[in-house]
């Protein structure tokens, strides 16, 4: 499990963010590049950096010091904040950034998301706020988008994303303990990287989310900021913990679980959307004869088209299917 650092930066400084409010921001430090200058000194993973400025308000003010972090910085930098265009993307990707990570925007466009991960392989990650009953929240937690986790995850996986970026909504790090069974979803529901990002208020529930999973899978990080500069633990301490991995008890419940089938749940859905897919490639197909029969060769090819898109559609989600459950057949036995 990776140890990622956090840095908010709002109007070129450091900033904390109490339960994640913006307007409650307190300033932690004038210089951002030597605080993850500090933190790869301490034995972080990955810089975990966000520009609040871009992500509330839209400003790119702090882009030039995120460049400067990035280039200056000796270990990975993700960056995150309001990276709502292709444009935008490319740009920090050009200039060093290790992967860019998109929350509300993925969600409205997933489009951008499909472009992106074509575009850029390896490189895009999704972030999301989870609703204790799994809904995703969207705009800072104050919008619900009517999505919930399981289906987002699946819909995203298949459009290439990288890895995923989950948290809990309302939740303040410094008191509250790390919800499990959303994590736990995540984790089942799709074979990409979970990042834990809500943090962790103390090495207990370091230890929680490190025993988390079976012994073919466990959590792939975990993002923290405030409970180490709070003096809850240190980077050292966090490191040795990690480096020691599950706990024997962990690993000993691990090992008798029973070898499950892939969940039915997410298959379905997929399948449900190969459906749908070809169902409309097949209107537009029978549109398409119905215009040439009647000699408007034009209409005729632009509705072939739009059947042939759907048709790819729907290829790509089987071959993601494929690859999600190429070993199927070997839990079975």
């Amino acid at each position: 499990m990776d140890l990622y650092a956090r840095i908010n930066i709002l109007d070129g400084r450091a900033v904390r963010l109490p339960r994640g409010n913006i307007a409650d921001a307190i300033p932690l430090d004038a210089d951002p590049v030597a605080r993850a200058q500090s933190w790869a000194e301490q034995g972080v993973d990955r810089i975990h950096v966000v520009d609040l400025d871009a992500a509330a308000f839209g400003d790119v003010r702090n882009r030039p010091l995120i460049d400067q972090l990035v280039s200056e910085t000796e270990i990975d930098v993700q960056v995150a904040g309001g990276i709502r265009s292709h444009v935008e993307a490319k740009r920090l990707i050009d200039a060093g950034a290790w992967r860019i990570v998109m929350g509300t925007a993925a969600i409205e466009d997933q489009n951008m998301v499909w472009d992106l991960c074509r575009e850029h392989p390896g490189k895009i990650v999704v972030s999301l706020d989870v609703r204790p009953d799994e809904e995703i929240a969207t705009r800072g937690w104050t919008q619900n988008s009517g999505r919930y986790l399981e289906e987002v995850l699946i819909e995203m996986a298949s459009a290439g994303v990288s890895a995923f970026l989950v948290a809990e909504t309302g939740r303040d790090v410094l008191t509250s303990a790390p919800d499990l069974g959303i994590l736990r979803s995540a984790m089942e529901s799709v074979d990409e990287p979970i990042i834990a990002s809500g943090g962790v208020s103390n090495l207990e529930h370091l230890e929680a989310l490190l025993n988390l999973g079976t012994v073919d899978r466990r959590l792939d990080g975990v993002i923290v900021g405030r409970e180490v500069t709070a003096g809850r633990f240190s980077v050292a301490d966090a490191k040795k913990l990690i480096a020691r991995g599950p706990t024997v008890e962990a690993e000993v419940a691990a090992a008798e679980e029973p070898i499950s089938l892939p969940r039915l749940a997410p298959l379905a859905k997929q399948l449900q959307e190969v459906a749908d897919q070809c169902e409309r490639a097949a209107a537009h197909a029978r549109t398409a004869a119905d215009r040439m029969l009647e000699g408007d060769l034009d209409a005729g090819l632009a509705q072939t088209f739009s059947a042939e898109g759907h048709l790819r559609v729907a290829s790509d989600v089987f071959t993601d299917l494929s690859k999600r459950h190429s070993d199927y057949a070997g839990r079975r036995k």
